[in-house]
């Protein structure tokens, strides 16, 4: 079943082609990664996706339902989840608290509590529930924001740049964790730690110039002479890394 498709999808800014026509299908189940050289149009396109950017042309369909003019919180009802390249917390709240606001957005009552509780179980928070989020370290601060997403109930959860900051011993824990996730809901990883992208993804995406350059398994991106040359640097054997 395909949870979401873009087609033709385009952004534009003074003049500037940010995204250009893209074509974009992603299953449900799947861990799809989004890559690109910086400027390529990563963020602009899940910002349309998201609702949070209006498209220049183009459509957003999730779940069989043609979502373009939906704003961000009414997509949010559907069920997409987006956790941001910047954290988004409340550092004068509680961990529990920003949960308990991102859980509020569907359920009421004690129901709440509860999936506060089962969200911040899920990505290892419950010992820190009580603790200011400004206080938390960066890397559990991205964890906190999964939890925020993962309150909502999502069908699909984007992630952007999750591991951007996180020290190797958290990078490893969040691959755990995502490949967990991936149980529950549809992933796609703005990210670009090719380490994680190869370790998780499914299949992968690479834009350039607003525009899909590739498509495929990770073996595949891999192997592609025109990727590595627009964003992996220089011959396959080279960027195995």
């Amino acid at each position: 079943m395909m949870l979401l498709s873009t087609r033709g999808l385009s952004k534009h800014f003074s003049g500037l082609r940010a995204v250009e026509g893209v074509d974009f299908d992603l299953p449900q189940g799947e861990i799809r990664a989004l890559i690109g050289p910086n400027g390529a149009g990563k963020t602009t396109l899940v910002g349309m996706i998201s609702g949070r950017i209006s498209p220049s042309a183009g459509q957003v369909i999730f779940d069989g339902q043609d979502i373009t003019a939906l704003p961000a919180h009414r997509r949010m009802r559907l069920g997409m989840a987006y956790t941001f390249q910047i954290t988004s917390i409340f550092g004068r709240l509680s961990v529990q608290e920003n949960v308990a606001l991102a859980a509020r957005r569907h359920l009421s009552g004690k129901a709440v509590s509860g999936e506060v509780d089962a969200a911040l179980a899920r990505v290892g928070l419950t010992d820190r529930k009580d603790q200011e989020a400004g206080d938390l370290a960066y890397g559990h601060q991205r964890l906190l924001e999964i939890a925020m997403g993962l309150a909502q109930r999502p069908r699909l959860l984007i992630l952007d740049e999750p591991t951007q900051g996180l020290a190797e011993g958290e990078i490893d824990s969040f691959v755990h964790l995502i490949r967990e996730l991936a149980q529950e809901a549809t992933i796609l990883l703005i990210e670009h730690n090719m380490r994680v992208v190869m370790d998780l993804a499914d299949r992968i995406t690479v834009l350039n110039f607003g525009q899909v350059l590739a498509e495929g398994t990770p073996a595949e991106i891999h192997a592609n002479r025109d990727v590595q040359a627009a964003y992996l640097g220089g011959a396959p054997d080279a960027a195995a890394g």
